[in-house]
Protein backbone atom coordinates (compact mmCIF):
# COMPACT_ATOMS: atom_id res chain seq x y z
CA UNK A 1 0.00 0.00 0.00
CA UNK A 2 2.70 2.16 0.42
CA UNK A 3 4.65 1.85 -3.02
CA UNK A 4 2.40 4.39 -4.20
CA UNK A 5 2.83 7.12 -1.72
CA UNK A 6 6.63 6.80 -2.00
CA UNK A 7 6.41 6.76 -6.10
CA UNK A 8 8.01 9.74 -7.79
CA UNK A 9 5.76 11.07 -10.07
CA UNK A 10 6.31 14.83 -12.73
CA UNK A 11 2.94 16.98 -11.27
CA UNK A 12 3.45 18.73 -14.05
CA UNK A 13 3.84 15.74 -17.14
CA UNK A 14 2.81 12.87 -15.29
CA UNK A 15 6.23 10.85 -15.82
CA UNK A 16 7.75 8.81 -12.86
CA UNK A 17 11.30 8.91 -11.59
CA UNK A 18 12.31 5.92 -13.78
CA UNK A 19 11.62 7.91 -17.49
CA UNK A 20 12.99 10.73 -16.39
CA UNK A 21 17.03 11.76 -15.71
CA UNK A 22 16.32 13.96 -12.67
CA UNK A 23 13.34 14.61 -10.42
CA UNK A 24 13.26 17.45 -8.37
CA UNK A 25 11.56 17.34 -5.17
CA UNK A 26 8.77 20.37 -3.93
CA UNK A 27 8.22 21.38 -0.17
CA UNK A 28 4.76 18.89 -0.25
CA UNK A 29 5.54 15.40 -0.28
CA UNK A 30 4.14 14.58 -3.41
CA UNK A 31 5.25 17.37 -5.08
CA UNK A 32 7.97 16.50 -8.13
CA UNK A 33 9.16 18.25 -11.51
CA UNK A 34 10.96 16.48 -13.96
CA UNK A 35 14.32 17.74 -15.19
CA UNK A 36 12.39 17.87 -18.99
CA UNK A 37 9.54 20.19 -17.38
CA UNK A 38 12.21 22.58 -16.29
CA UNK A 39 13.94 23.13 -19.57
CA UNK A 40 10.49 23.61 -20.95
CA UNK A 41 9.71 26.25 -18.53
CA UNK A 42 12.98 27.91 -18.21
CA UNK A 43 12.42 28.07 -22.66
CA UNK A 44 9.27 29.69 -22.05
CA UNK A 45 9.94 32.24 -19.50
CA UNK A 46 13.30 33.23 -21.86
CA UNK A 47 11.29 33.29 -24.92
CA UNK A 48 9.08 35.26 -23.34
CA UNK A 49 10.49 37.83 -20.73
CA UNK A 50 14.17 37.62 -21.44
CA UNK A 51 15.06 37.45 -18.03
CA UNK A 52 18.06 35.01 -18.04
CA UNK A 53 21.31 35.66 -19.67
CA UNK A 54 21.52 34.11 -23.43
CA UNK A 55 25.42 32.85 -22.12
CA UNK A 56 24.16 29.59 -19.37
CA UNK A 57 25.59 26.44 -19.65
CA UNK A 58 21.71 24.91 -20.67
CA UNK A 59 21.52 26.91 -23.77
CA UNK A 60 25.05 26.60 -24.45
CA UNK A 61 25.42 22.63 -24.31
CA UNK A 62 23.65 22.01 -27.75
CA UNK A 63 26.44 24.39 -29.63
CA UNK A 64 28.62 21.70 -29.89
CA UNK A 65 28.65 21.48 -33.37
CA UNK A 66 31.56 23.71 -34.50
CA UNK A 67 30.98 27.43 -35.28
CA UNK A 68 31.73 29.45 -38.32
CA UNK A 69 32.11 32.39 -36.11
CA UNK A 70 34.69 35.24 -37.47
CA UNK A 71 37.47 36.35 -35.75
CA UNK A 72 38.08 40.03 -37.45
CA UNK A 73 39.83 41.60 -34.54
CA UNK A 74 42.94 39.10 -34.24
CA UNK A 75 46.30 40.80 -34.33
CA UNK A 76 49.01 39.71 -36.62
CA UNK A 77 51.83 38.04 -35.98
CA UNK A 78 53.92 40.68 -35.67
CA UNK A 79 51.81 42.70 -33.47
CA UNK A 80 51.36 39.84 -30.83
CA UNK A 81 54.96 39.53 -30.81
CA UNK A 82 55.49 43.26 -30.35
CA UNK A 83 53.43 42.89 -26.62
CA UNK A 84 55.37 39.71 -25.85
CA UNK A 85 58.70 41.65 -26.31
CA UNK A 86 57.46 44.27 -23.74
CA UNK A 87 57.38 40.97 -21.52
CA UNK A 88 60.01 38.69 -22.59
CA UNK A 89 63.59 39.30 -23.12
CA UNK A 90 64.94 36.82 -25.82
CA UNK A 91 63.48 33.77 -27.42
CA UNK A 92 62.19 34.77 -30.63
CA UNK A 93 62.57 31.56 -32.40
CA UNK A 94 59.18 30.61 -29.49
CA UNK A 95 57.98 34.13 -29.13
CA UNK A 96 57.66 33.72 -33.60
CA UNK A 97 56.58 30.25 -33.59
CA UNK A 98 53.31 30.88 -31.10
CA UNK A 99 52.47 34.07 -32.55
CA UNK A 100 52.42 32.15 -35.84
CA UNK A 101 50.49 29.58 -34.55
CA UNK A 102 48.13 31.54 -33.18
CA UNK A 103 47.21 33.27 -36.07
CA UNK A 104 46.82 30.76 -38.41
CA UNK A 105 44.48 28.76 -36.14
CA UNK A 106 42.30 31.40 -36.59
CA UNK A 107 42.69 32.63 -39.76
CA UNK A 108 41.63 28.68 -39.98
CA UNK A 109 38.67 29.23 -38.51
CA UNK A 110 38.04 31.70 -40.74
CA UNK A 111 38.08 30.23 -43.88
CA UNK A 112 36.06 27.36 -42.67
CA UNK A 113 33.13 28.88 -44.71
CA UNK A 114 35.15 29.05 -47.76
CA UNK A 115 33.77 26.49 -50.58
CA UNK A 116 37.26 24.98 -51.07
CA UNK A 117 37.65 21.37 -51.18
CA UNK A 118 41.24 22.12 -49.25
CA UNK A 119 41.28 21.22 -45.02
CA UNK A 120 43.76 23.35 -43.03
CA UNK A 121 44.75 21.25 -39.81
CA UNK A 122 45.67 23.00 -36.84
CA UNK A 123 49.15 22.98 -35.54
CA UNK A 124 49.72 22.49 -31.68
CA UNK A 125 52.92 23.27 -30.16
CA UNK A 126 55.34 21.94 -27.94
CA UNK A 127 57.93 24.28 -25.94
CA UNK A 128 60.79 22.86 -24.67
CA UNK A 129 63.61 24.65 -22.07
CA UNK A 130 64.92 24.83 -18.92
CA UNK A 131 63.11 26.20 -16.15
CA UNK A 132 62.52 30.07 -15.71
CA UNK A 133 62.90 30.53 -19.48
CA UNK A 134 59.78 32.10 -19.89
CA UNK A 135 57.58 29.04 -21.43
CA UNK A 136 54.25 29.64 -19.33
CA UNK A 137 54.93 33.32 -19.12
CA UNK A 138 54.31 33.30 -23.00
CA UNK A 139 51.25 31.52 -23.08
CA UNK A 140 50.23 34.08 -20.15
CA UNK A 141 51.12 36.90 -22.12
CA UNK A 142 49.57 35.76 -25.42
CA UNK A 143 46.03 35.63 -23.21
CA UNK A 144 46.15 39.05 -22.70
CA UNK A 145 46.69 39.34 -26.84
CA UNK A 146 44.10 37.11 -27.76
CA UNK A 147 40.16 37.92 -26.62
CA UNK A 148 39.67 34.71 -26.96
CA UNK A 149 38.94 31.59 -24.13
CA UNK A 150 42.31 30.92 -22.60
CA UNK A 151 43.41 28.63 -20.19
CA UNK A 152 46.35 26.99 -18.16
CA UNK A 153 46.65 23.08 -17.28
CA UNK A 154 48.90 21.58 -15.05
CA UNK A 155 49.74 18.11 -16.16
CA UNK A 156 51.45 16.57 -13.17
CA UNK A 157 47.59 16.05 -11.90
CA UNK A 158 46.68 13.95 -14.16
CA UNK A 159 45.87 10.42 -13.96
CA UNK A 160 44.16 7.75 -15.59
CA UNK A 161 40.39 7.51 -15.39
CA UNK A 162 39.47 6.43 -11.86
CA UNK A 163 42.48 6.54 -10.46
CA UNK A 164 43.80 9.46 -7.71
CA UNK A 165 44.20 12.71 -9.37
CA UNK A 166 42.03 14.88 -12.45
CA UNK A 167 40.50 12.85 -15.32
CA UNK A 168 42.37 14.59 -18.92
CA UNK A 169 38.99 16.14 -19.53
CA UNK A 170 39.27 18.53 -16.55
CA UNK A 171 41.28 20.17 -18.73
CA UNK A 172 38.01 21.40 -21.08
CA UNK A 173 36.49 22.18 -17.97
CA UNK A 174 39.14 25.12 -17.01
CA UNK A 175 38.87 26.38 -20.67
CA UNK A 176 34.98 26.24 -20.36
CA UNK A 177 34.94 28.35 -17.17
CA UNK A 178 37.82 30.99 -19.23
CA UNK A 179 34.73 31.26 -21.65
CA UNK A 180 31.98 32.07 -18.85
CA UNK A 181 30.45 29.04 -19.70
CA UNK A 182 29.92 29.43 -23.61
CA UNK A 183 30.84 26.29 -25.08
CA UNK A 184 30.71 27.69 -28.35
CA UNK A 185 33.52 30.38 -27.41
CA UNK A 186 35.41 27.73 -25.71
CA UNK A 187 35.60 25.32 -28.67
CA UNK A 188 38.03 28.47 -30.41
CA UNK A 189 40.00 28.97 -27.23
CA UNK A 190 43.57 28.21 -26.60
CA UNK A 191 44.95 25.70 -23.81
CA UNK A 192 48.35 26.06 -22.57
CA UNK A 193 49.56 22.44 -20.65
CA UNK A 194 52.21 22.82 -18.27
CA UNK A 195 54.76 19.95 -17.27
CA UNK A 196 54.11 18.01 -19.98
CA UNK A 197 57.12 16.68 -19.77
CA UNK A 198 55.91 14.68 -16.19
CA UNK A 199 53.59 12.54 -18.28
CA UNK A 200 56.08 10.62 -20.08
CA UNK A 201 56.88 7.15 -19.63
CA UNK A 202 58.74 5.98 -16.13
CA UNK A 203 60.67 3.39 -18.66
CA UNK A 204 60.84 2.57 -21.89
CA UNK A 205 60.56 -0.93 -21.26
CA UNK A 206 56.99 -2.69 -19.63
CA UNK A 207 56.96 -2.96 -16.09
CA UNK A 208 54.47 -4.87 -13.27
CA UNK A 209 53.15 -1.43 -11.77
CA UNK A 210 50.79 0.54 -13.76
CA UNK A 211 52.49 4.20 -14.68
CA UNK A 212 48.66 5.69 -13.68
CA UNK A 213 50.07 9.35 -14.85
CA UNK A 214 51.88 8.30 -17.74
CA UNK A 215 51.24 6.33 -20.92
CA UNK A 216 47.62 6.45 -19.65
CA UNK A 217 47.42 10.12 -19.84
CA UNK A 218 48.59 10.24 -22.79
CA UNK A 219 46.44 7.72 -24.25
CA UNK A 220 43.97 9.86 -23.05
CA UNK A 221 45.41 13.57 -24.61
CA UNK A 222 45.86 11.52 -28.20
CA UNK A 223 41.82 12.57 -29.14
CA UNK A 224 41.26 15.96 -27.65
CA UNK A 225 44.66 16.95 -29.36
CA UNK A 226 43.64 15.73 -32.64
CA UNK A 227 39.68 17.17 -32.55
CA UNK A 228 36.62 14.70 -30.42
CA UNK A 229 33.58 15.27 -29.00
CA UNK A 230 34.65 15.62 -25.19
CA UNK A 231 32.36 14.65 -22.56
CA UNK A 232 33.12 16.76 -19.55
CA UNK A 233 31.63 17.13 -15.83
CA UNK A 234 30.42 20.82 -15.75
CA UNK A 235 31.84 21.60 -12.36
CA UNK A 236 34.78 19.35 -12.81
CA UNK A 237 36.21 16.40 -10.54
CA UNK A 238 35.62 12.78 -11.26
CA UNK A 239 31.94 11.39 -14.38
CA UNK A 240 30.08 9.69 -12.15
CA UNK A 241 26.96 7.30 -14.18
CA UNK A 242 24.28 9.54 -13.31
CA UNK A 243 25.95 12.95 -13.72
CA UNK A 244 24.98 14.99 -16.50
CA UNK A 245 27.76 15.88 -19.12
CA UNK A 246 28.84 18.51 -21.22
CA UNK A 247 29.67 17.80 -24.72
CA UNK A 248 32.63 20.08 -25.89
CA UNK A 249 34.30 19.81 -29.77
CA UNK A 250 37.69 20.05 -29.62
CA UNK A 251 38.38 20.09 -33.34
CA UNK A 252 39.39 23.90 -33.05
CA UNK A 253 40.71 24.35 -29.71
CA UNK A 254 44.43 25.06 -29.84
CA UNK A 255 47.06 23.40 -27.64
CA UNK A 256 50.42 24.70 -26.41
CA UNK A 257 52.30 22.03 -24.31
CA UNK A 258 55.54 23.04 -22.25
CA UNK A 259 57.81 21.36 -20.01
CA UNK A 260 61.43 21.02 -18.54
CA UNK A 261 62.32 17.66 -20.35
CA UNK A 262 65.21 17.01 -17.76
CA UNK A 263 67.75 14.72 -19.09
CA UNK A 264 66.75 14.68 -22.88
CA UNK A 265 69.81 16.48 -23.69
CA UNK A 266 71.67 13.08 -23.15
CA UNK A 267 69.40 11.61 -25.13
CA UNK A 268 70.14 14.21 -28.01
CA UNK A 269 73.91 14.20 -26.97
CA UNK A 270 74.55 10.23 -28.18
CA UNK A 271 72.43 10.66 -31.07
CA UNK A 272 74.33 14.18 -32.38
CA UNK A 273 78.09 13.17 -31.31
CA UNK A 274 79.91 11.36 -33.76
CA UNK A 275 83.36 10.04 -33.65
CA UNK A 276 84.72 12.84 -36.50
CA UNK A 277 84.73 10.45 -39.16
CA UNK A 278 82.38 10.36 -42.42
CA UNK A 279 80.62 13.27 -43.97
CA UNK A 280 76.91 13.51 -42.10
CA UNK A 281 75.96 14.46 -39.28
CA UNK A 282 76.66 17.10 -36.93
CA UNK A 283 79.65 16.87 -34.99
CA UNK A 284 79.64 18.36 -31.33
CA UNK A 285 82.04 17.91 -28.50
CA UNK A 286 80.22 16.60 -25.48
CA UNK A 287 81.98 19.05 -23.38
CA UNK A 288 81.33 22.16 -24.91
CA UNK A 289 77.63 21.66 -26.19
CA UNK A 290 75.09 23.95 -23.95
CA UNK A 291 72.25 22.38 -23.09
CA UNK A 292 70.21 25.37 -25.04
CA UNK A 293 72.13 24.18 -28.19
CA UNK A 294 71.45 20.40 -27.68
CA UNK A 295 67.36 21.47 -27.38
CA UNK A 296 67.30 23.70 -30.63
CA UNK A 297 68.39 20.01 -32.31
CA UNK A 298 65.57 18.32 -31.04
CA UNK A 299 63.77 15.70 -32.99
CA UNK A 300 60.66 13.60 -32.38
CA UNK A 301 63.14 10.09 -32.20
CA UNK A 302 64.50 12.38 -28.64
CA UNK A 303 61.01 12.93 -27.56
CA UNK A 304 59.76 9.20 -28.07
CA UNK A 305 63.25 7.88 -26.27
CA UNK A 306 61.92 10.44 -23.40
CA UNK A 307 58.85 8.61 -22.94
CA UNK A 308 56.26 10.64 -25.08
CA UNK A 309 54.68 8.05 -27.35
CA UNK A 310 55.22 8.65 -31.17
CA UNK A 311 51.22 9.08 -31.64
CA UNK A 312 51.46 11.78 -29.34
CA UNK A 313 54.43 13.41 -30.83
CA UNK A 314 52.83 13.62 -34.24
CA UNK A 315 49.98 15.46 -32.96
CA UNK A 316 52.34 18.52 -31.76
CA UNK A 317 54.03 19.00 -35.32
CA UNK A 318 55.58 22.43 -33.81
CA UNK A 319 58.66 22.01 -31.59
CA UNK A 320 60.57 24.91 -30.34
CA UNK A 321 63.64 25.21 -27.86
CA UNK A 322 63.75 27.91 -25.31
CA UNK A 323 67.60 29.69 -24.82
CA UNK A 324 69.05 29.11 -21.65
CA UNK A 325 69.49 32.32 -19.99
CA UNK A 326 73.01 34.07 -19.82
CA UNK A 327 73.87 36.81 -17.40
CA UNK A 328 73.22 39.25 -20.35
CA UNK A 329 69.90 38.08 -20.40
CA UNK A 330 69.19 37.69 -16.80
CA UNK A 331 70.10 41.29 -16.42
CA UNK A 332 67.71 43.00 -19.27
CA UNK A 333 64.97 40.54 -17.40
CA UNK A 334 65.91 42.20 -14.01
CA UNK A 335 65.62 45.68 -15.76
CA UNK A 336 63.90 45.84 -18.69
CA UNK A 337 60.54 44.02 -19.30
CA UNK A 338 57.53 45.99 -18.73
CA UNK A 339 56.51 44.37 -16.02
CA UNK A 340 60.48 43.57 -14.61
CA UNK A 341 61.36 42.26 -11.05
CA UNK A 342 62.90 45.46 -10.28
CA UNK A 343 59.94 47.54 -11.25
CA UNK A 344 57.80 45.74 -9.44
CA UNK A 345 59.77 46.13 -6.03
CA UNK A 346 60.18 49.71 -6.78
CA UNK A 347 56.19 49.90 -6.99
CA UNK A 348 55.77 48.30 -3.70
CA UNK A 349 58.36 50.51 -1.98
CA UNK A 350 56.75 53.99 -3.59
CA UNK A 351 52.90 52.88 -2.32
CA UNK A 352 54.99 53.69 1.23
CA UNK A 353 56.22 56.86 -0.19
CA UNK A 354 59.37 55.50 -0.30
CA UNK A 355 62.11 55.36 -3.51
CA UNK A 356 63.99 52.04 -4.17
CA UNK A 357 67.15 52.29 -5.53
CA UNK A 358 70.05 49.91 -6.61
CA UNK A 359 73.65 50.03 -7.09
CA UNK A 360 75.30 48.64 -10.34
CA UNK A 361 77.67 46.43 -8.35
CA UNK A 362 74.61 44.85 -6.62
CA UNK A 363 72.67 44.19 -9.89
CA UNK A 364 75.31 42.45 -11.04
CA UNK A 365 75.59 39.95 -7.34
CA UNK A 366 71.91 39.18 -7.40
CA UNK A 367 72.36 38.12 -11.62
CA UNK A 368 75.69 35.88 -10.25
CA UNK A 369 73.73 34.38 -7.44
CA UNK A 370 70.27 33.37 -9.66
CA UNK A 371 73.13 32.11 -12.96
CA UNK A 372 74.36 29.57 -10.06
CA UNK A 373 71.13 28.37 -8.81
CA UNK A 374 70.23 27.16 -12.60
CA UNK A 375 66.70 28.61 -11.84
CA UNK A 376 66.12 31.14 -14.61
CA UNK A 377 64.01 34.34 -14.20
CA UNK A 378 62.67 32.60 -10.76
CA UNK A 379 65.90 32.82 -9.10
CA UNK A 380 66.09 36.29 -10.04
CA UNK A 381 63.18 37.21 -6.94
CA UNK A 382 64.53 34.36 -5.00
CA UNK A 383 67.49 36.68 -4.16
CA UNK A 384 65.80 39.47 -4.32
CA UNK A 385 62.92 38.78 -2.01
CA UNK A 386 65.34 37.10 0.63
CA UNK A 387 67.04 40.15 0.79
CA UNK A 388 63.93 42.50 0.81
CA UNK A 389 62.14 40.71 3.42
CA UNK A 390 63.88 42.44 6.01
CA UNK A 391 63.86 45.95 4.82
CA UNK A 392 59.96 45.60 3.85
CA UNK A 393 59.42 44.14 7.61
CA UNK A 394 61.18 47.79 8.92
CA UNK A 395 60.17 50.36 6.48
CA UNK A 396 56.67 50.88 7.56
CA UNK A 397 56.90 51.44 10.77
CA UNK A 398 59.92 53.75 9.90
CA UNK A 399 58.02 57.54 8.68
CA UNK A 400 61.39 59.23 8.71
CA UNK A 401 62.40 57.82 5.51
CA UNK A 402 62.40 59.09 1.71
CA UNK A 403 64.59 55.99 0.17
CA UNK A 404 66.44 53.54 0.54
CA UNK A 405 69.27 51.77 -1.33
CA UNK A 406 70.49 48.34 -2.13
CA UNK A 407 74.42 47.72 -1.82
CA UNK A 408 76.38 44.98 -2.46
CA UNK A 409 76.63 43.43 1.13
CA UNK A 410 72.72 43.98 1.70
CA UNK A 411 72.60 40.81 -0.96
CA UNK A 412 75.75 39.10 0.01
CA UNK A 413 75.98 39.78 3.89
CA UNK A 414 72.55 40.62 5.19
CA UNK A 415 73.79 44.24 5.88
CA UNK A 416 71.62 46.91 6.62
CA UNK A 417 70.61 49.22 3.09
CA UNK A 418 71.34 53.45 2.91
CA UNK A 419 68.98 55.14 4.18
CA UNK A 420 68.18 58.18 3.46
CA UNK A 421 65.80 60.15 5.32
CA UNK A 422 62.91 62.96 4.42
CA UNK A 423 65.33 66.13 5.52
CA UNK A 424 68.58 64.62 3.87
CA UNK A 425 66.71 64.11 0.32
CA UNK A 426 64.84 67.70 0.96
CA UNK A 427 68.39 69.34 1.56
CA UNK A 428 69.90 67.31 -1.69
Amino acid sequence: MNGGINKKVCSFCGKDSKQVREMIKGLRPDAFICHQCVEVCFGMLHIKDNIFAPKTQTNARASTSVSSKKYEDIPTPKEMKEVLDKYIVGQDAAKIGVVVAAYNHYKRLNSRNNTDDVEIEKSNILLLGPTGTGKTLIAQTMAKVLKVPFAIADATVLTEAGYVGEDVENILVRLLNAADGDIAKAQHGIVYIDEFDKISRKSENSSITRDVSGEGVQQALLKILEGTLSHIPPQGGRKHPEQKLLEINTRDILFICGGAFVGIEEIIKKRTTRSGMGFTGKVIDKDSAQFSDLLHLCEPDDLTRFGIIPELIGRIPAIYALDHLSKEMLMKILLEPKNSIVKQYKKLFEIDGVKLSFEQETLDKIVEIAEEKKTGARGLRSVLEMALIPIMYELPSRKDIAEVVITKEVITQKCEPKYISAKKAKAS
